[in-house]
């Protein structure tokens, strides 16, 4: 990287980590344990730009790249993976579709108020029946003369009862028709437009998961985000990006669990010195180092190439699968590290554990990675 660049992140990287330490890691547990969404706390990190990292700064936000980007969420996942993955989730997928395939209305109209920290923003791709098999979604955009009535069920969706505006994917043709899907921007008080179930998590309880449901919830035309057919492929783009957040999310929790478990390790002693003096200790400690440092650079490389607009596929999916899955690794060693302690609420590591999971899943689970991965390798 650039000497400037260096800097700039490591300006960034102090100004994220200042924020984390004095907002979120005072009341990590207790949002844990309550499962509260602490909406105020986005308004302030709106405050802060880390709202709208990507959002040029003719729409309000504060204009900067990925690099930069993968800074925020993962200082932000080493105090509180919930609150990283509410922060993705926000500027990588609902934030940054407007952003790319929105008409200048439309950017002019939510950018603002999205990067802002005013309004929290969703995205709806995920049915109950269709995880990875998209393309048999049942929720259903009917035209209607110039408005589109929509019906069906979204889950799982970050923010789907709390945001303000969603983008959703609805089907607008056939099944399996990767041209019949559409994308939609739809506020919250739409006739018709409802949050549903609150899911009670095993990890990331900080980060409201719920349905949205549609019935026969009217919009006007004027909402659909490019052309009619255009959603399914909008989609796979912006997930493109969005393998790198949760890239960044998982990197953070690992570096997390690692940093936590290096300071426990020069602290504990047993048999009159350190445990970090035990080669049991110090390999495993070794191994979590090479992991996340790995992990790092693939998730560098990846925020690199979209910087520069090139094709990410591949290697956002090789950050994601990596990533995600040495954050469980490294979590795991982390509780070992700690022994009977790490398995309490009383140190940092058993949520390491339980939030590093969601990771292998949330945004194309480590399977469909692979599947994107060789798919991309045997094309060349």
């Amino acid at each position: 990287m650039k000497h400037e660049l260096l800097q700039n992140l490591a300006m960034i990287q102090s100004s994220t980590r200042d924020f984390a330490e004095t907002y979120i890691r005072p009341y990590v547990m207790e949002w844990d344990e309550k499962q509260v969404f602490p909406i105020d706390l986005f308004h302030k990190m709106g405050e802060y730009g880390f709202m709208g990292v990507l959002v040029p700064e003719a729409y309000g936000g504060a204009g900067l790249g990925y690099q930069e980007y993968i800074t925020i969420i993962e200082e932000v996942a080493k105090v509180c993976g919930s609150i990283g993955l509410s922060l993705a989730a926000h500027n990588s997928l609902c934030t940054n579709h407007i952003l790319q395939f929105g008409s200048e209305e439309q950017k002019q109209k939510y950018l603002p108020k999205l990067a802002s920290g005013e309004w929290l923003g969703a995205w709806g791709l995920t049915e109950p029946n269709t995880g990875s098999d998209a393309g048999r979604m049942r929720c259903v955009a009917e035209k209607d003369g110039e408005y589109y009535v929509i019906n069906g069920t979204k889950n799982w969706i970050t923010h789907g009862k709390s945001g303000q505006v969603a983008v959703l994917i609805a089907r607008t043709g056939e099944l399996l028709d990767s041209k019949g899907m559409s994308a939609f921007i739809i506020e919250r008080g739409t006739q018709g437009f409802y949050g549903g179930k609150k899911e009670n998590k095993l990890g990331m309880r900080a980060s409201e998961t719920t349905e949205m449901i549609f019935d026969n919830c009217r919009i006007h035309k004027s909402q659909l985000m490019g052309k009619e057919g255009e959603g399914f492929i909008q989609a796979m783009k912006i997930l493109d990006g969005g393998r790198i957040s949760i890239a960044a999310l998982a990197l953070g929790i690992a570096k997390g669990a690692y940093e936590a478990s290096v300071k426990y390790a020069k602290e504990r002693h047993q048999f009159g010195q350190p445990i970090a003096n035990f080669q049991g200790i110090s390999f495993k400690l070794a191994d979590m180092a090479i992991k996340t440092h790995a992990a790092e650079l693939l998730v560098r490389e990846s925020g690199e190439l979209k910087n520069k607009g090139e094709r990410t596929t591949k290697i956002s999916a090789m950050a994601k699968y990596y990533a995600s899955e040495i954050a469980v690794q490294v979590a795991t060693d982390a509780i070992q590290v700690f022994g009977g302690y790490g398995y309490t609420k009383d140190f940092p590591v058993e949520k390491y554990y339980r939030d590093a999971k969601l990771c292998t899943i949330g945004e194309g689970t480590s399977e469909i990675q692979k599947l994107v991965i060789s798919r991309e390798v045997l094309k060349e």
